[in-house]
């Protein structure tokens, strides 16, 4: 019995309970140096130091799974790898948790004491928007070959001049003005809307901290209304017309894009036009098709979509004609580098959610083949273009 501890004795040493000593000899992970008379498990110091280490990888965020593997293995660099992982799990727990803070907030501040059910389904809603909207820019930054900022590329499109009038619909966290604030020509006059428990909240606030430094003349007026509410453009044309009207990254959220369109087309200056993001083929899907026939994989769902978006595109593109007598393509290019295989197939498995089978199916043939490319051409390159539309009247 000497230097031998029971269950109880070392679980009280190590912090947890008896229960959880004998979860973790259920699961291989702690092994009894021997057992008493009784036929009891007793445990030495080697088992106390292998409990501590459990403990302390459970605390960090590893599964039971995991624990076992890493004390299995116990090499440095698989060390070494598992943690960077765990540190990447939880670095998104952190954001998930600092997303779910930042929505909760925005509602209560919004709501105060009129709060129902339906706003904690607006916070879940908001925070998968707003998560997605973040991964995406991360992931095209992260990648981007461009050196120009992309909101800047966009602000330019606009063609911005001095004393212009600018409607913009559902400016959200307003990167077209940001990215380019003290770039804004003098005398313009911005009058934005958009949805409080968006964005746009984080928005007012850099307004009112960054007004200062705009170009002389400028003014941003920011009201929180709902687009889609008849109201909200009464008091839009209540300010004539507009020589620059923008809605980008809008359409895809509203219940009918076309009646924003039409209102749109009666409040715009006979000389300006309207700018919008047109229904297009993602390119990530004609960069991923063309990838697949090259690999030699059949993945219809891709062409399934492509076919579907073209159809989406032609009746958006027929929608907009019945309001507008002229249509002007603008097109930004932005090139993509991937020079990580790994990378390349999370992306494409992010882009393709749903098909689990697929990939379990093709995912090795896929990842080799990318490998393959990257190796002969040293990265695996997209272009991919921003089709947005100029409408005049």
């Amino acid at each position: 019995m000497d230097n031998k501890m029971t269950s109880g004795e070392i679980a009280k040493k190590a912090g947890v309970s008896q229960k959880a000593v004998r979860l973790y000899d259920e699961k291989g992970l702690l092994k009894p140096a021997g057992y008493s008379e009784g036929n009891y498990r007793l445990y030495d110091q080697g088992a106390l130091e292998i409990l501590e280490k459990i403990v302390a990888l459970k605390q960090i965020g590893f599964s039971l799974e995991e624990i076992r593997d890493n004390l299995t293995n116990g090499d440095a660099g698989d060390i070494r790898e598992a943690l960077n992982i765990q540190l990447q799990i939880m670095k998104d727990k952190l954001y998930q948790t600092e997303m779910v803070i930042d929505a909760i907030t925005r509602t209560l501040k919004r709501k105060g004491d009129d709060l129902d059910w339906d706003d904690v389904a607006d916070i879940v809603r908001n925070v998968s928007v707003d998560q997605k909207a973040d991964r995406n820019h991360f992931e095209w930054v992260s990648h981007q070959v461009e050196a120009e900022d992309w909101y800047v590329r966009i602000f330019k499109s606009i063609e911005p001049v001095k004393d212009v009038k600018i409607l913009d619909l559902g400016c959200g966290y307003a990167k077209i003005w940001r990215n380019s604030w003290e770039n804004i020509p003098e005398g313009s006059k911005i009058f934005a809307y958009d949805l409080h428990g968006s964005w746009a909240d984080d928005f007012a606030e850099y307004l009112e901290q960054n007004r200062k430094d705009l170009p002389s003349g400028v003014d941003i007026d920011l009201k929180f209304m709902d687009i889609e509410d008849a109201a909200t453009w009464d008091m839009i044309s209540e300010n004539q017309k507009y020589d620059r009207i923008i809605a980008h990254y809008l359409s895809y959220e509203l219940k009918d894009p076309e009646s924003m369109v039409a209102s749109a087309a009666k409040v715009l200056s006979p000389d300006g036009f309207f700018s919008i993001n047109c229904a297009n083929v993602k390119s990530l899907d004609l960069f991923f098709d063309s990838l697949m026939a090259e690999c030699g994989v059949d993945a219809p769902f891709i062409k399934k979509s492509i076919s579907r978006q073209e159809n989406e595109r032609d009746e958006f593109n027929a929608m907009l004609k019945k309001y507008f007598g002229r249509i002007e393509p603008v097109l930004l290019e932005n090139t993509f580098s991937y020079s990580d295989a790994e990378d390349l197939l999370r992306k494409m498995k992010d882009t393709y959610p749903d098909q689990e089978k697929f990939f379990n199916a093709n995912g090795k043939k896929i990842k080799a083949f990318f490998e393959e490319k990257i190796s002969k051409d040293g990265a695996i390159v997209m272009v991919g273009v921003g089709k947005f539309a100029h409408c005049y009247l």
